[in-house]
Protein backbone atom coordinates (compact mmCIF):
# COMPACT_ATOMS: atom_id res chain seq x y z
CA UNK A 1 0.00 0.00 0.00
CA UNK A 2 1.19 3.50 -0.68
CA UNK A 3 -0.13 4.59 2.28
CA UNK A 4 1.47 8.37 1.71
CA UNK A 5 -1.56 8.36 -1.07
CA UNK A 6 -3.83 6.46 1.48
CA UNK A 7 -3.22 9.19 4.13
CA UNK A 8 -3.96 12.12 1.34
CA UNK A 9 -7.28 10.11 0.34
CA UNK A 10 -8.19 9.99 3.87
CA UNK A 11 -7.42 14.12 4.62
CA UNK A 12 -9.36 14.40 1.39
CA UNK A 13 -12.22 13.01 2.32
CA UNK A 14 -12.75 14.49 5.89
CA UNK A 15 -12.38 18.35 3.98
CA UNK A 16 -14.59 17.37 1.14
CA UNK A 17 -17.15 15.16 3.18
CA UNK A 18 -17.33 12.65 0.82
CA UNK A 19 -15.62 9.72 -0.86
CA UNK A 20 -17.31 11.52 -4.07
CA UNK A 21 -16.20 14.44 -4.02
CA UNK A 22 -12.76 13.30 -2.35
CA UNK A 23 -12.70 11.14 -6.00
CA UNK A 24 -13.35 14.21 -7.76
CA UNK A 25 -10.55 16.38 -6.32
CA UNK A 26 -7.95 13.71 -6.88
CA UNK A 27 -9.00 12.29 -10.26
CA UNK A 28 -9.53 8.83 -8.38
CA UNK A 29 -12.29 6.57 -9.13
CA UNK A 30 -14.98 6.12 -6.25
CA UNK A 31 -13.71 2.39 -5.65
CA UNK A 32 -10.06 2.97 -5.67
CA UNK A 33 -10.91 5.61 -2.82
CA UNK A 34 -12.76 2.95 -0.98
CA UNK A 35 -10.05 0.93 -1.23
CA UNK A 36 -7.51 3.24 0.17
CA UNK A 37 -9.34 4.15 2.89
CA UNK A 38 -9.89 0.15 4.05
CA UNK A 39 -6.26 -0.24 3.60
CA UNK A 40 -5.17 2.86 5.44
CA UNK A 41 -7.58 1.37 8.48
CA UNK A 42 -6.18 -2.29 7.95
CA UNK A 43 -2.85 -0.88 8.70
CA UNK A 44 -3.50 1.67 11.59
CA UNK A 45 -5.72 -1.38 13.00
CA UNK A 46 -9.14 0.84 13.96
CA UNK A 47 -11.85 2.38 12.19
CA UNK A 48 -11.56 6.13 11.28
CA UNK A 49 -14.85 7.10 9.48
CA UNK A 50 -18.43 6.58 10.10
CA UNK A 51 -20.21 6.07 7.20
CA UNK A 52 -23.72 6.84 6.80
CA UNK A 53 -25.99 7.64 3.83
CA UNK A 54 -25.93 11.18 5.03
CA UNK A 55 -22.48 11.97 5.85
CA UNK A 56 -18.87 10.94 7.24
CA UNK A 57 -17.85 11.30 10.67
CA UNK A 58 -14.39 10.84 12.38
CA UNK A 59 -14.07 7.99 14.98
CA UNK A 60 -11.73 8.75 18.13
CA UNK A 61 -9.24 6.89 16.49
CA UNK A 62 -9.81 9.01 12.98
CA UNK A 63 -9.58 12.35 15.06
CA UNK A 64 -5.94 10.96 16.60
CA UNK A 65 -5.35 9.73 13.07
CA UNK A 66 -5.97 13.05 10.94
CA UNK A 67 -3.47 15.62 12.29
CA UNK A 68 -0.42 13.66 12.30
CA UNK A 69 -1.42 12.49 8.61
CA UNK A 70 -1.45 16.21 7.58
CA UNK A 71 1.96 16.59 9.44
CA UNK A 72 3.06 13.60 7.17
CA UNK A 73 1.96 15.08 3.80
CA UNK A 74 3.60 18.39 4.70
CA UNK A 75 6.85 17.07 5.80
CA UNK A 76 6.78 14.90 1.98
CA UNK A 77 5.89 17.75 0.58
CA UNK A 78 9.05 19.94 1.95
CA UNK A 79 11.00 16.68 1.38
CA UNK A 80 9.96 16.77 -1.84
CA UNK A 81 10.76 20.57 -2.44
CA UNK A 82 13.86 20.26 -0.42
CA UNK A 83 15.46 17.64 -3.40
CA UNK A 84 13.87 19.70 -6.14
CA UNK A 85 15.11 23.14 -5.58
CA UNK A 86 18.77 22.10 -5.65
CA UNK A 87 18.12 21.70 -9.34
CA UNK A 88 18.47 25.94 -10.03
CA UNK A 89 19.89 27.07 -6.52
CA UNK A 90 23.35 25.06 -5.33
CA UNK A 91 23.39 23.94 -1.66
CA UNK A 92 24.63 21.53 1.19
CA UNK A 93 27.67 20.53 1.81
CA UNK A 94 30.51 19.24 -0.54
CA UNK A 95 33.68 17.35 0.99
CA UNK A 96 36.80 17.77 -1.48
CA UNK A 97 40.08 16.11 -0.83
CA UNK A 98 43.21 17.07 -3.20
CA UNK A 99 46.68 16.77 -2.69
CA UNK A 100 48.41 19.77 -0.39
CA UNK A 101 50.46 21.23 -3.50
CA UNK A 102 47.62 20.90 -5.75
CA UNK A 103 44.88 22.35 -2.97
CA UNK A 104 47.04 25.42 -1.37
CA UNK A 105 48.29 27.05 -5.11
CA UNK A 106 45.33 26.40 -7.34
CA UNK A 107 42.39 24.49 -5.66
CA UNK A 108 41.62 26.74 -2.93
CA UNK A 109 41.56 30.00 -4.46
CA UNK A 110 39.14 28.17 -6.79
CA UNK A 111 37.04 27.07 -4.74
CA UNK A 112 36.53 30.17 -2.23
CA UNK A 113 35.84 32.01 -5.90
CA UNK A 114 33.02 28.55 -6.54
CA UNK A 115 31.54 29.25 -3.12
CA UNK A 116 31.11 33.65 -3.26
CA UNK A 117 29.23 32.83 -6.32
CA UNK A 118 27.31 29.85 -4.82
CA UNK A 119 26.95 31.51 -1.09
CA UNK A 120 24.10 28.00 0.14
CA UNK A 121 27.11 25.96 -0.83
CA UNK A 122 29.67 24.81 2.09
CA UNK A 123 33.12 23.23 1.51
CA UNK A 124 35.12 20.92 3.52
CA UNK A 125 37.97 20.98 1.95
CA UNK A 126 40.59 18.01 3.05
CA UNK A 127 44.44 18.25 1.67
CA UNK A 128 46.04 14.62 2.08
CA UNK A 129 48.89 13.65 0.05
CA UNK A 130 47.06 9.93 0.19
CA UNK A 131 44.72 8.12 -1.81
CA UNK A 132 41.26 8.67 -0.44
CA UNK A 133 38.53 6.30 -0.47
CA UNK A 134 35.51 8.11 -1.28
CA UNK A 135 33.01 5.60 0.27
CA UNK A 136 34.86 4.98 3.52
CA UNK A 137 35.62 8.85 4.46
CA UNK A 138 32.30 10.32 2.97
CA UNK A 139 34.24 11.85 -0.23
CA UNK A 140 32.45 14.11 -2.61
CA UNK A 141 34.82 14.81 -4.76
CA UNK A 142 38.20 14.23 -5.01
CA UNK A 143 41.26 15.84 -7.25
CA UNK A 144 43.68 13.54 -8.40
CA UNK A 145 46.61 13.70 -10.52
CA UNK A 146 48.06 10.66 -11.96
CA UNK A 147 48.05 8.38 -15.25
CA UNK A 148 46.42 5.45 -13.75
CA UNK A 149 42.68 5.60 -12.81
CA UNK A 150 40.69 3.07 -10.89
CA UNK A 151 38.01 1.92 -13.04
CA UNK A 152 35.37 1.73 -10.38
CA UNK A 153 35.35 5.85 -10.20
CA UNK A 154 34.14 8.26 -12.33
CA UNK A 155 36.77 10.36 -13.66
CA UNK A 156 36.16 13.83 -15.00
CA UNK A 157 39.31 15.58 -16.67
CA UNK A 158 39.37 18.77 -15.82
CA UNK A 159 43.24 19.90 -16.99
CA UNK A 160 46.67 19.04 -17.61
CA UNK A 161 49.37 19.03 -15.59
CA UNK A 162 52.88 19.80 -16.55
CA UNK A 163 56.15 19.51 -14.89
CA UNK A 164 59.39 20.92 -14.66
CA UNK A 165 62.91 21.01 -13.87
CA UNK A 166 64.26 23.60 -12.12
CA UNK A 167 66.74 25.26 -9.65
CA UNK A 168 67.62 27.91 -7.59
CA UNK A 169 70.41 30.51 -8.78
CA UNK A 170 72.18 29.69 -5.95
CA UNK A 171 72.39 25.70 -6.62
CA UNK A 172 73.48 26.81 -10.08
CA UNK A 173 75.99 28.98 -9.15
CA UNK A 174 77.96 26.00 -7.20
CA UNK A 175 76.91 23.62 -10.19
CA UNK A 176 76.74 23.44 -13.94
CA UNK A 177 73.69 23.39 -15.15
CA UNK A 178 73.07 20.12 -16.84
CA UNK A 179 72.72 20.19 -20.51
CA UNK A 180 71.68 16.47 -21.42
CA UNK A 181 69.18 14.34 -18.95
CA UNK A 182 72.17 12.03 -18.21
CA UNK A 183 73.49 14.28 -16.77
CA UNK A 184 70.84 14.27 -13.82
CA UNK A 185 72.69 11.64 -12.54
CA UNK A 186 75.21 13.83 -11.00
CA UNK A 187 73.34 16.09 -9.55
CA UNK A 188 71.54 16.45 -6.53
CA UNK A 189 68.14 15.42 -6.87
CA UNK A 190 65.11 16.17 -4.82
CA UNK A 191 62.55 13.82 -5.36
CA UNK A 192 59.08 12.97 -4.49
CA UNK A 193 57.97 10.22 -2.63
CA UNK A 194 54.76 9.25 -4.75
CA UNK A 195 55.50 10.48 -7.88
CA UNK A 196 58.89 9.22 -10.26
CA UNK A 197 60.71 9.20 -7.14
CA UNK A 198 63.81 7.53 -8.38
CA UNK A 199 63.34 7.72 -12.12
CA UNK A 200 62.53 10.65 -13.94
CA UNK A 201 60.76 10.05 -17.65
CA UNK A 202 60.80 12.63 -20.22
CA UNK A 203 59.98 13.18 -24.07
CA UNK A 204 63.28 14.74 -25.92
CA UNK A 205 63.76 14.44 -29.66
CA UNK A 206 60.29 12.57 -30.06
CA UNK A 207 61.76 9.80 -28.15
CA UNK A 208 61.14 8.64 -24.30
CA UNK A 209 63.89 8.68 -22.20
CA UNK A 210 64.51 8.33 -18.24
CA UNK A 211 67.26 8.43 -15.99
CA UNK A 212 67.80 7.51 -12.69
CA UNK A 213 67.79 10.23 -10.32
CA UNK A 214 69.26 10.48 -6.52
CA UNK A 215 69.47 12.77 -3.42
CA UNK A 216 69.78 14.31 -0.17
CA UNK A 217 66.09 14.83 -0.15
CA UNK A 218 62.93 13.71 -0.31
CA UNK A 219 59.56 14.67 0.58
CA UNK A 220 55.94 13.16 0.15
CA UNK A 221 54.67 17.35 -0.76
CA UNK A 222 55.72 19.16 -3.92
CA UNK A 223 55.24 22.75 -1.90
CA UNK A 224 57.99 21.28 0.53
CA UNK A 225 60.12 20.02 -2.31
CA UNK A 226 59.89 23.72 -3.57
CA UNK A 227 60.76 25.31 -0.41
CA UNK A 228 64.23 23.08 -0.32
CA UNK A 229 64.74 24.11 -4.21
CA UNK A 230 64.41 28.10 -3.26
CA UNK A 231 66.94 27.68 -1.09
CA UNK A 232 69.46 26.01 -3.25
CA UNK A 233 69.70 22.66 -2.26
CA UNK A 234 69.35 20.80 -5.59
CA UNK A 235 67.62 20.34 -8.38
CA UNK A 236 64.18 18.85 -8.59
CA UNK A 237 61.16 18.02 -11.31
CA UNK A 238 58.42 20.44 -9.53
CA UNK A 239 54.51 20.58 -11.31
CA UNK A 240 53.97 24.04 -13.33
CA UNK A 241 50.97 24.69 -11.46
CA UNK A 242 53.13 25.16 -8.48
CA UNK A 243 56.37 27.00 -9.82
CA UNK A 244 55.24 28.93 -12.76
CA UNK A 245 55.23 32.10 -10.68
CA UNK A 246 59.07 31.52 -9.20
CA UNK A 247 60.04 30.78 -12.92
CA UNK A 248 58.76 33.97 -13.55
CA UNK A 249 60.17 36.10 -10.91
CA UNK A 250 63.77 34.46 -11.64
CA UNK A 251 63.76 32.53 -7.77
CA UNK A 252 64.04 29.31 -9.84
CA UNK A 253 65.38 28.20 -13.35
CA UNK A 254 63.83 25.99 -15.63
CA UNK A 255 66.84 23.67 -17.02
CA UNK A 256 66.84 21.37 -20.19
CA UNK A 257 64.39 23.32 -22.50
CA UNK A 258 64.86 20.36 -24.96
CA UNK A 259 63.52 17.62 -22.36
CA UNK A 260 60.00 17.20 -21.85
CA UNK A 261 59.09 15.53 -18.22
CA UNK A 262 56.13 13.38 -18.85
CA UNK A 263 52.67 14.97 -18.30
CA UNK A 264 50.34 13.66 -15.79
CA UNK A 265 46.24 14.32 -16.29
CA UNK A 266 44.34 16.36 -13.76
CA UNK A 267 41.15 14.42 -12.94
CA UNK A 268 37.76 15.40 -11.05
CA UNK A 269 36.76 12.01 -9.68
CA UNK A 270 33.52 10.90 -7.61
CA UNK A 271 31.18 7.65 -7.21
CA UNK A 272 27.82 8.61 -8.89
CA UNK A 273 26.31 9.94 -12.04
CA UNK A 274 23.31 9.31 -10.67
CA UNK A 275 21.00 11.62 -8.05
CA UNK A 276 24.15 14.24 -8.44
CA UNK A 277 23.37 17.12 -6.64
CA UNK A 278 23.46 20.45 -8.30
CA UNK A 279 26.33 21.76 -5.89
CA UNK A 280 28.58 18.63 -7.18
CA UNK A 281 27.67 19.19 -10.88
CA UNK A 282 28.05 23.02 -10.73
CA UNK A 283 31.18 22.70 -8.58
CA UNK A 284 32.74 20.23 -11.60
CA UNK A 285 31.54 22.37 -14.72
CA UNK A 286 33.28 25.33 -12.67
CA UNK A 287 36.77 23.43 -11.98
CA UNK A 288 36.68 22.21 -15.67
CA UNK A 289 36.02 25.96 -17.08
CA UNK A 290 38.65 27.57 -14.44
CA UNK A 291 41.58 25.04 -15.75
CA UNK A 292 40.82 24.58 -18.51
CA UNK A 293 42.74 22.15 -21.27
CA UNK A 294 45.39 24.85 -21.57
CA UNK A 295 45.69 26.11 -17.75
CA UNK A 296 46.33 29.37 -17.16
CA UNK A 297 49.65 28.76 -14.71
CA UNK A 298 51.26 27.49 -17.86
CA UNK A 299 50.54 30.45 -19.92
CA UNK A 300 52.09 32.75 -17.07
Amino acid sequence: MDRLAAMQVFVSVVDSGSQSAAAEQLDLSRPVVSRYLAELEAWAGARLLHRTTRKLSLTDAGQEMLPRCRQLLALSSEMQAAVAAPASVPRGLLRITASSSFGHAQLAPAVADYVARYPEVAIDLLLLDRAVNLVDERIDLAIRITNELDPNLIARPLSVCRSVVCAAPAYLARQPAPRQVAELAHHNCLTHSYVGKSLWQFEQHGEATAVAVRGNLSANDATALMQATLAGLGVALLPSYLVAPRLQSGELVALLPDARPRDLRIYAIYTSRKHMPAALRTLLDFLAERFGAEPAWDRI
